[in-house]
């Protein structure tokens, strides 16, 4: 049987292109893209990036999500912004001595930056447009329309701590009841007793090792969109607060360069599970997802307030990203490492201090026993 050579690509069906392009996942149509012109052409579709949107963050299959993507570029562009994951290599500008001048020389207009940039960010421009997989299966997506309890200038939102628990608040717009469960059917490691996880650690493996979070914040004003998880968990605690519960931390390092005195926050997404079956008890053994939650802090673990966070979200859709996952992970170690070497230092200069005071309170002891006697 012999074969007709194709003399050229422009001779083959335009069909034919979209029905290879379509089979393939966003970086390899990317690449594909590059090529030749007939795929350069063909890969302009829409509707091919929003397939690839929708395989990769199921959440985007939602009527509202496709017409926010669609409102703030397409799908090309929202792919685009969104895959490369946050890199921050700027944590080596700060000093802790920096730090020791914040209360002096940052005044509390400093403090909260620009009064008219800040009166152009709303909260109800963000979207939270969030999926957890394990082991490449979908276990939970969640749409967070807007900043829970941040109506009015004058709020608490504005000056407290800013934190957005997830489950709490999308469930309300979700038809679930908003619970998600993992189980030895999703590939979860049976475990007989909470008794014998505490010996090996496999069901914290297997969580660690499975687990993958996307956490996509989508300003709708700015038409920006990034991706604020690490993918990856970069940290964790095994039995905490109780015994059966696990703690899995992703994030990313986001820049607050004339926000904070301290140029670079820590994103913190964290997924809490809870065990609440294991063999010994006769079922499966199961976890729930009671927790998933975000939160910003500084280099000392303090928590960043409402107006400060709204401020740093809004220059994270626009900062640097890279595809390269050890470039993510690098990031995110040099941080924790300089957030060490600022707390040893800091631990030091409070010895210091400590020893001074002492040895000042044995001076003074000594001269008054001495003029005394």
């Amino acid at each position: 049987m012999s074969v007709a050579p194709v003399e050229n690509m422009a001779s083959l069906n335009t069909d034919l292109f979209y029905d290879i392009l379509r089979r393939l996942d966003g970086p390899t149509l990317a690449t594909a893209a590059c090529t030749c012109a007939a795929f350069w052409s063909i890969s302009k579709e829409e509707r091919l990036w929003e397939d690839v949107c929708s395989s990769m963050w199921p959440s985007t299959n939602r009527e509202d999500v496709k017409s926010l993507i669609s409102s703030i570029g397409g799908f090309r562009k929202f792919y685009a912004d969104c895959f490369p994951l946050i890199v921050n290599k700027e944590v080596t500008d700060y000093q802790w001595n920096d730090y020791l001048e914040y209360p002096e020389e940052w005044t509390e207009a400093e403090y909260y930056g620009d009064m008219d940039e800040f009166e152009s960010i709303s909260p109800s421009d963000f979207v939270s447009i969030v999926d957890i997989r394990y082991k490449d299966k979908l276990i939970c997506s969640k749409v967070l329309w807007g900043i829970p309890n941040a109506n009015g200038f004058n709020g608490w939102f504005y000056n407290c701590p800013f934190r957005i628990d997830l489950l709490t608040y999308a469930a309300r717009d979700d038809d679930d009841d908003g619970e998600a469960f993992l189980s030895v059917a999703n590939g979860l490691p049976p475990i007989t007793s909470m008794e014998t996880e505490r010996k090996d650690g496999k069901l914290w493996r297997g969580l660690r090792d499975g687990l993958r979070l996307s956490w996509i914040v989508v300003n709708r004003k700015m038409k920006q969109a990034a991706n604020l998880a690490s993918w990856c968990p970069i940290g964790g605690q095994r039995h905490w607060p109780t015994d059966k519960d696990f703690v899995i931390r992703f994030g990313s390092i986001l820049p607050a360069r004339d926000i904070l005195p301290c140029q670079v926050v820590e994103c913190i997404l964290s997924m809490k599970f809870r065990v609440i079956c294991t063999e010994g008890e006769g079922a499966e053994t199961t976890l729930k997802l009671t927790e998933l939650s975000m939160q910003l802090e500084d280099m000392e673990g303090s928590h960043v307030n409402g107006r400060n966070s709204l401020l740093i979200l809004k220059e994270a859709l626009s900062c640097r990203r890279s595809k390269n996952y050890s470039e993510v992970l690098e990031s995110c170690n040099l941080y924790s490492k300089v957030q060490n070497e600022l707390k040893e230092e800091k631990m030091r200069s409070e010895s210091r201090l400590d020893r001074l005071c002492i040895l000042s309170g044995i001076a003074a002891f000594i001269s008054f026993c001495y003029y005394v006697l």
